[in-house]
């Protein structure tokens, strides 16, 4: 089987659970460093499915790579490679679709639940589930492409994550691990700072019961990485 592709396009917000999943269930993947110079490829034939994981940057950035992975997506679109993507790669993926990127109304950071919308798409993904406990970090959200679903929502983001067909783009961070979330809080402690408000936690708020409230969100997204491979190209 072709490997997926993972692009990191920063040191600490690589795939986190998600290569954890992909382990366990022997898939093979590949990781695409951008933020260290790694070339994006120029044809998607090689690889079984595309990964996409956050980065600190907007997609309405001038950064030249941002075009290239663009036109990488849409090419893996066009032939039913699927893709998934994590806060701004679930925007790169909206901006590769034809939707429009910008300002959330507030920073969301931190633990917030997530409440799955009624429709045929959001049943799909998440089953029964109705809601979750997620973690957030983000400014911006996307707009949805054109035949997506929207399929969920929080009370500080309307688009929280869509689907069409077997391409998944969240705003949401369900690959979330423990290291992740302490190095993220020590990083960002100037933006936490500079946000005061109900949708941007403390850091120790934040890293309040993460075994319970990880292995709880461990549990949505082998919910959603499942459905996600099961569209994986596997010749």
């Amino acid at each position: 089987m072709k490997p997926i592709a993972i692009f990191r396009h920063s040191p600490g917000e690589g795939p986190g659970y998600f290569a954890t999943f992909l382990d366990r269930h022997a898939l093979p993947w590949r990781l695409l460093r951008i933020d260290a110079g790694d070339a994006i490829p120029t044809d998607c034939a090689g690889f079984s499915g595309l990964a996409l994981f956050g980065g600190p940057m907007s997609v309405n950035d001038p950064l030249p790579w941002i075009a290239r992975e663009c036109a990488l997506i849409r090419q893996a679109v066009a032939q039913s490679i699927p893709v998934i993507g994590h806060c701004l790669g679930g925007q790169l993926l909206a901006k590769a679709l034809g939707a429009a990127v910008g300002p959330n109304p507030v920073k969301e950071i931190g633990w917030g639940e997530a409440r799955v919308l009624d429709n045929a798409a959001a049943r799909d993904w998440f089953g029964d589930l109705r809601s979750f406990l997620s973690f957030h970090w983000h400014g911006e959200t996307f707009g949805l492409p054109a035949g997506a679903a929207r399929i969920l929502e929080s009370e500080y983001c309307a688009a929280q994550a869509f689907a069409s067909g077997p391409h998944l783009g969240l705003q949401c961070h369900v690959e979330m691990t423990e290291a992740m979330i302490r190095h993220w809080c020590l990083i960002g402690a100037e933006e936490i700072a500079a946000h005061p408000g109900p949708s941007v936690q403390q850091p120790a708020a934040m890293q309040a019961d993460l075994t319970e409230r990880l292995g709880a969100l461990n549990a949505v997204a082998d919910r959603l990485y499942q459905r996600w491979i099961a569209g994986l190209k596997r010749d």
